[in-house]
């Protein structure tokens, strides 16, 4: 009885795992946005060329970018919400890649942008940044591999509590919002950035603004328009691009 017992006890916990593990994936599979304006995006035009395989990239159509901005997307959110303000940056004269991560979360694929790097080599530099936790690993792959890029940007992101790049002479550019649900850790990751860090502080803007993926569950209330707290994004991103040495 004891060992039907058992049997009986361990099966019912791998069916509890096999249901925890198929729910996990139901939900990461089930991604944020786009939103309509996204989707709007996503055809080529004079200024952007848009491609969708094997990555969401945007080279601008009337110029022969040097510089790349590998963008990774938050997590759980679909690549495509980041459309509208990936053009606008392509459109500047910058190569913008996005890739889409395993599950939607770029956490299983932090190193994906060497990938990239090896698919464009006539890129004379590379900045790599992301959005939430897209930018976190954005951080990770900038920690490891700091002979290869030239800049980190950061959308409502910080690096993971074990990362420092305090030392690191890599130019960071961190950009969030007032009404964002993560300020508080956002501001608390300044120690593990280095000290000539950029940062841009967005008066009323909020997390799920950075992107057209509509609201965010735990976000705050942004006091701003979406249009208008991403041109300031675009804005402070290009400035930072123009300013690489």
């Amino acid at each position: 009885m004891r060992r039907k017992h058992l049997l009986l006890v361990l099966l019912l916990v791998s069916l509890l795992l096999l249901l925890g593990f198929l729910g996990f994936v139901v939900w990461a599979e089930t991604p944020l946005g786009p939103m309509p304006e996204a989707l709007a995006a996503l055809s080529s035009d004079a200024r952007v060329l848009v491609r969708t395989d094997p990555w969401l990239s945007f080279p601008p159509a009337a110029a022969t970018p040097e510089v790349g901005f590998i963008f990774y997307p938050g997590g759980r959110v679909d690549p495509r919400s980041y459309a509208p303000l990936a053009r606008e940056i392509a459109a500047a004269g910058y190569l913008v890649v996005i890739p889409p991560m395993p599950l939607n979360l770029a956490v299983l694929a932090p190193q994906r942008a060497a990938d990239i790097m090896a698919a464009y080599p006539e890129i004379r530099r590379w900045v790599v940044g992301g959005h939430s936790l897209g930018g976190a690993m954005a951080a990770q792959f900038a920690h490891d591999h700091p002979q290869r890029v030239a800049g980190l940007v950061l959308w409502a992101a910080y690096p993971a509590g074990n990362l420092s790049l305090a030392d690191a002479a890599l130019p960071v550019l961190s950009i969030y919002g007032t009404e964002d649900m993560g300020r508080e850790a956002i501001e608390a990751s300044r120690s593990r950035l280095p000290p000539h860090t950029e940062w841009v502080i967005l008066p009323g803007g909020n997390h799920a603004q950075f992107g057209w993926y509509g609201p965010q569950p735990g976000d705050g209330l942004a006091r701003i328009s979406r249009e208008a707290q991403q041109a300031w994004v675009v804005q402070a991103t290009l400035g930072f691009l123009r300013r690489l040495p």
